[in-house]
């Protein structure tokens, strides 16, 4: 089976997982959802660095809503090493996305799985401020969003980037229209994140989604990232699975080669 290779640190600092979250357990949560347990930056960097991985992309969990506080005190502990995807109110002051900017957020995520998610409510009046920071939208979508998804970047300039491939899931047909939708916000330029396969229907080892991953593949060559979705937050404690084994897909698929540039793909869409 494959595995991560263990290159030197200089190499590590080039390899990017790109979707994790961290937790203060005292900080807190949104009502009628998880209650997370205490997962600090420190334990998923050593978790990382022991599987080749130096970067990290920090995202901005449902449960705290638009209280950024807990992700950004994690990149303030690391000036310049990781990255930030953030969930803001259209009010937001430009003080504090230019804070925000500095500790190393770049982009603002929209989540339309969980109960507690939020949705695109004002995004276009807080577009050209996303615009003039170079920032780009996440989201964490079901393949019936996707169309409106489409429809919302084809009148935009900002990056789009798709959690958990997209949301499509292993039971999807293949000639669901959610499929044409993804294919427009490809040739827009959009990226996608090969994470989070245990939610889409799938089971370990996922190759499930075989066919997906490898026709994802021809829609953005290049503009693929890979993230581990630690700590995993839809399994138990002690069930979570194995960080290798949640990247051995990517290189089961692609192949070592195109497996490795996609672990260096994030100093592309995260500089």
């Amino acid at each position: 089976m494959a595995s991560f290779p263990h290159p030197p640190e200089a190499a590590a600092a080039a390899h990017w997982d790109a979707h994790v979250h961290v937790f203060d357990a005292g900080a807190p949560t949104q009502p009628g959802h998880y209650r997370p347990a205490h997962h600090p930056i420190e334990r998923i960097e050593a978790l990382a660095a022991a599987h080749g991985v130096g970067r990290l992309v920090l995202v901005q969990p449902s449960v705290y809503g638009t209280d950024n506080g807990v992700m950004l005190q994690a990149l303030a502990q690391r000036p310049g090493r990781h990255r930030g995807v953030a969930v803001v109110d259209p009010a937001i002051g430009d003080a504090e996305l230019d804070r925000m900017h500095a500790l190393g957020v770049r982009g603002i995520r929209f989540n339309l799985v969980s109960p507690v998610g939020n949705g695109p409510r004002d995004l276009d009046a807080l577009a050209p401020r996303l615009r003039e920071r170079g920032w780009h939208v996440q989201w964490y979508a079901r393949p019936g969003d996707l169309e409106a998804i489409a429809r919302w970047h084809a009148r935009s300039s900002l990056g789009c980037v798709l959690d958990h491939l997209a949301g499509l899931h292993a039971e999807l047909p293949a000639i669901d229209p959610a499929w044409d939708a993804f294919a427009r916000l490809a040739e827009a330029g959009a990226w996608v994140k090969l994470s989070g396969w245990y939610r889409l229907r799938a089971q370990a080892p996922y190759m499930a989604l075989r066919a997906h991953v490898e026709r994802v593949a021809r829609c953005m060559p290049g503009r693929m990232v890979w993230g581990s979705d630690w700590p995993h937050t839809s399994f138990e404690a002690g069930r979570q699975p194995d960080y290798g084994s949640v990247w051995n897909p990517v290189v089961e698929v692609l192949g070592a080669a195109a497996a490795e540039a996609v672990r260096m793909n994030g100093a592309a869409l995260y500089a």
